[in-house]
């Protein structure tokens, strides 16, 4: 459910309401039914939330709900989150983690969380991504950004934009070119992935005229991948690969730091776009967007993300199990 005080409530009512999962496909909600009951009721949305443990058939046309915790729905301001609302939603990720790894779900999305709550309530972790690879003993993991034109992942993150260029080493660019060959293949069922490898600087370098980073870092890198038969091409110049990739010539495009990748992902993919976490034993994917909190309450909020999340959610466990079934990776 995310932050009880953010917009994960409400969106995932309205998910609900719209239900247009196909067959075979029964989201649960992990989070606080109480909460949930409070924003249906203040919004005027449906309310079929009904208790649900691990194990059980849930009844068509309800919302099950695994209600983790059991705050004061009524004490809770919206866009306004506490210590109390922080450790729920930590105690809603741990949750979701040992039911997925016990075999009772498939898979995990989740509704977004504060940082700076997680933070103040003790949890030193920059977000869920690292939280879900601490709780899965994942070292070799990456997020992806996926939407139906486009796919990005990201060498560098959350860091200051001046420490980009030197946390961009050949092995570092190498190993998330290999992340992301893999989940294609195994995520994604794409047999032979085309992969894009976007510059750091204006022309992507220009033969060292505008930068030394390509040729130190990131060529390297592009034909070490080659010679482990990844389809891999680059460094392209960053003004020109994304628009290459939406046509088309490229599955996915690896980018240098965060704002080269999410800034065109976010242009296509604002409403629909869904964050994947790679790399790790389960399956995780999560809305692209924040907690809201300066509308929540407010009856605005989109499911788009969330729905787009779920179905991924979804497919990647599909297709997991059939690599697993067939043996091909």
């Amino acid at each position: 459910m995310g932050c009880p005080a953010g917009i994960g409530p409400e969106i995932i009512l309205r998910y609900y309401m719209a239900r247009r999962w196909p067959a075979g496909l029964q989201p649960i909600v992990i989070g606080d039914i109480g909460v949930l009951k409070r924003c249906a009721t203040e919004l005027n949305l449906q309310d079929s939330c009904i208790s649900w443990q691990p194990g059980s058939e849930p009844i068509q046309g309800t919302t099950p709900v695994l209600s983790v915790s059991d705050l004061n729905a009524q004490t809770i301001q919206w866009g306004q989150p506490n210590n109390a609302t922080a450790h729920a939603m930590v105690h809603y990720i741990e949750t979701a983690v040992r039911l997925t790894q016990d075999g009772f779900l498939h898979g995990i999305t989740t509704c977004p969380i504060s940082k700076d709550a997680l933070n103040n309530a003790g949890y030193n972790f920059p977000g869920h991504t690292e939280m879900l690879a601490d709780l899965t003993s994942s070292s070799n993991y990456a997020m992806m950004m996926a939407g139906k034109s486009l796919r990005v992942t990201l060498v560098t993150i959350h860091c200051p934009l001046a420490k980009v260029p030197e946390l961009l080493t050949p092995n570092a660019v190498f190993n998330l070119i290999t992340i992301t060959s893999d989940a294609l293949r195994n995520d994604f069922g794409i047999a032979r992935p085309r992969i894009a490898v976007a510059g750091l600087n204006p022309h992507a370098g220009e033969n060292n005229l505008f930068g030394t980073e390509e040729g130190s870092a990131i060529v390297p890198a592009i034909e070490k991948a080659r010679k482990e038969n990844i389809e891999v091409s680059g460094p392209y110049p960053p003004d020109t690969v994304f628009f290459k990739a939406t046509k088309g010539d490229f599955d996915a495009v690896v980018c240098m730091y965060h704002d080269q990748g999410l800034i065109p992902f976010k242009l296509l993919h604002f409403h629909d776009g869904v964050n994947v976490t790679l790399g790790l034993p389960i399956v995780r994917t999560s809305v692209d967007h924040g907690t809201g909190y300066d509308i929540a309450g407010k009856g605005v909020a989109s499911p788009e993300s969330l729905s787009e999340a779920v179905q991924l959610a979804a497919d990647i466990s599909t297709n997991r199990a059939t690599v697993q079934t067939t043996g091909n990776s």
